[in-house]
């Protein structure tokens, strides 16, 4: 008896973690490939449609106008968000007074509710009443329609998006930096060599893994983007800050076209991966 209640002692002890897995993860997806291929609005029985959910992607001009959205702000965000973050990593690298302070301060938008940000800078964006247009008029500057210029309005969130995130890289920067030897620094000073030629010939080659987590992690959370454009622009104006997640949801719970939602994110989650693999071999190529 004794032996037999051991043996099954790690299944007992495992059991919750795969009910989670089961219950939460693998249902949902086999579920949602289950869907791709039906047409289903929650209130019907579902219909079997075969390949046609599929079909309809590539002639669905809304979903690849999210698409461009998307990547418009990852082309923005990502630079940005290196370049900050790396900038201010080498600052708070540096011994300076109140280090912890700062390094608590950038990180503080982070742990911050995403809607609380996300309404607090809509306010800051408001054409007229906003405080960014106030501070362009006092110094002889017009408004700026931050919101409600389609060609402005992606460029504004993943400004704010960018703000929000950068104390998380932040901090895996100065892990970074904090793991290159002290010994490379000391013989690039013997060489005469100056601060610009120490950092893009020995910290950048060194904290090239890092410099690629934060790639994909800024790729992921743009390919995620959803609270900001819902919150600040609705997907307007004229869909420029339509999103692809925003999209997405809008399938599902506006439309009701469950199945279509659901091909929609698969085929999205395909494309997350190719980017992130040309991403991978790219920085590879380069290092």
């Amino acid at each position: 008896m004794k032996r037999t209640k051991k043996h099954f002692l790690p299944y007992m002890m495992v059991s919750p973690y795969l009910f989670h897995l089961i219950v939460f993860t693998a249902f949902p997806v086999v579920f949602s490939l289950v869907l791709t291929f039906h047409k289903w609005n929650i209130i019907s029985p579902m219909e079997w449609t075969g390949f046609g959910n599929w079909q309809h992607i590539f002639s669905d001009r809304l979903f690849w106008i999210s698409i461009l959205n998307t990547l418009k702000f990852l082309i923005v965000h990502i630079p940005l968000q290196i370049i900050i973050a790396l900038a201010l990593a080498e600052v708070l690298n540096q011994k300076i007074r109140m280090r912890g302070f700062f390094r608590a301060a950038f990180f503080m938008p982070l742990v911050v509710s995403g809607v609380v940000v996300t309404i607090l800078w809509q306010q800051l964006f408001a054409y007229d009443t906003g405080v960014i247009n106030r501070l362009l008029i006092s110094i002889g500057l017009g408004k700026v329609g931050w919101l409600i210029d389609p060609d402005v309005a992606m460029i504004s969130i993943a400004l704010m998006a960018t703000w929000k995130n950068v104390g998380l890289y932040v901090i895996l920067f100065l892990v970074g930096l904090q793991t290159v030897p002290k010994q490379y620094y000391e013989a690039a000073d013997l060489e005469g060599a100056s601060h610009w030629q120490k950092f893009t010939r020995i910290t950048v080659p060194m904290i090239n893994p890092t410099i690629f987590m934060v790639v994909v992690l800024s790729t992921l959370g743009g390919f995620s983007l959803f609270i900001e454009p819902y919150i600040m622009t609705g997907g307007g104006p004229l869909n420029s800050t339509l999103s692809s997640v925003l999209y997405i949801y809008k399938q599902a719970f506006e439309y009701y076209h469950m199945g279509y939602s659901a091909t929609l994110g698969v085929f999205f989650a395909f494309l997350i991966i190719l980017v992130v693999v040309l991403q991978k071999k790219f920085i590879e190529k380069e290092d």
